[in-house]
């Protein structure tokens, strides 16, 4: 998707205070407050995935093509240039997350684009690959697919991008050490296939990582990376083959120091054209493992405190010593399409506010007929509140 930098804008009464109010029993909570205007080094067409090394923050930036930038910190100043990757799969691709070792290599993944799938269309189908440097970062060697999607493509679908496959995604090292989780989004096959999902590798299968992947499915972690099915966290509510599709994408998800919690932030596509913003979410985990513990999303950003509709990749920064898009602590940056005009802050006990945002909305009930008379001690059940995945992105997704 082409990259998108949005202007400063004057944030409305509820980016003062946007507060979520996640699932009681971890009772995590984020709000969401204006800060300064800065934007990252290089155009932002995905999750900007960022390293350390030798004190400097490296900070990759894709738009088909792979950028990475070098500064003292976030707020840079940067130098920027093009990274050569040796590709063993042709095609346009992002870097989207990365890992450093002990002994100072950078281990990667990219979405990547094939072309020519629709005569006539840059319609795709996203696939996920890997790769390996040694110096930094400045140039990376394939690995080779590690992700994709086993079902049929659907030419016909009307988001405008995808017409299937898997991407949109970020990667995190489990505080266990033995696991890398992959999160990402399923845009093909059934209905109830579609939306964010889950594999993950062990990390000493990252030297050779295609085919060591394992898909979630239906509880368990059995189904290969390499056209496997998937069972989302996140189903679609309406599938991403209509022009209004209804589904959570892009997750990027952290380790929080704070919280002593997995954090995830993602985009919620709701209505025409295909991938249009509705909002922006948050979702907490504690255990990795366990798919079925993320909390319900909630909403920290509404459509009209959004720059645009095409306002895509939100993703955390934090602040701290080494602090990544993978890792951050109690106050970190909040980036959206590559700008960031907020701070977010993160609590461990729900806070009653003001102004509460609101959970996904939940699907009406059916209307039941009217009974003679209701018990006494009955009292009305509140409404459903309403609310909601992948990108147009301005280019095509990425």
């Amino acid at each position: 998707m082409a990259s998108f930098r949005p202007m400063p804008h004057r944030l409305g009464r509820l980016s003062l205070l946007a507060t979520v109010l996640a699932y009681p029993l971890l009772a995590q909570e984020a709000r969401v407050r204006p800060a300064e205007p800065m934007v990252m080094p290089a155009p932002a067409d995905s999750n900007s995935p960022a390293f350390w090394r030798d004190d400097r923050l490296n900070w990759f930036g894709s738009t088909g093509q792979v950028l990475l930038s070098e500064g003292l910190n976030q707020f840079g100043p940067f130098d920027t240039g093009r990274v050569e990757l040796t590709a063993a799969y042709p095609a346009p691709h992002w870097m989207e997350s990365v890992w450093t070792d002990e002994e100072r290599n950078v281990w990667g993944w990219y979405h990547a684009e094939p072309v020519g799938l629709v005569e006539g269309t840059t319609l795709t189908a996203p696939k996920i690959g890997a790769v390996w440097s040694a110096d930094g970062g400045k140039t990376l060697q394939d690995l080779g697919i590690v992700l994709e999607s086993g079902d049929l493509n659907d030419p016909t679908a009307q988001n405008g991008f995808f017409i299937g496959g898997h991407g949109d995604f970020s990667v995190i090292l489990n505080q266990e050490r033995t696991h890398f989780y992959f999160f990402f989004g399923n845009y093909g096959g059934a209905p109830e296939s579609q939306g964010v999902s889950m594999a993950r590798m062990a990390l000493a299968d990252r030297f050779t990582p295609a085919g060591r992947i394992w898909k979630y499915h239906k509880g368990d972690w059995q189904e290969p990376g390499l056209l496997g099915r998937v069972t989302p966290i996140f189903p679609v509510r309406r599938p991403w083959q209509l022009r209004d599709p209804d589904a959570f994408w892009g997750p990027s998800v952290h380790w929080n120091t704070y919280l002593k919690c997995y954090v995830m932030v993602l985009s919620h596509a709701a209505g025409e054209p295909g991938w249009s913003q509705e909002g922006i979410y948050v979702s907490f985990c504690s255990n990795l493992d366990k798919p079925e513990t993320w909390t319900p999303p909630a909403r920290i950003l509404s459509a009209a405190e959004i720059p645009a509709w095409s306002s895509f990749y939100p993703q955390i920064m934090g602040l701290g010593p080494g602090d990544t898009d993978s890792r951050a602590g109690k106050i970190a940056r909040l980036y959206l399409a590559g700008a960031s005009t907020w701070e977010i802050e993160f609590f461990p006990k729900a806070v009653a506010t003001e102004t509460p945002t609101d959970p996904l909305p939940a699907e009406p009930p059916p209307e039941e007929p009217p009974t003679a008379e209701p018990p006494p001690t009955a009292t009305p059940a509140p409404p459903p509140s309403a609310n909601p995945v992948p990108p147009p992105k301005l280019v095509p997704p990425h």
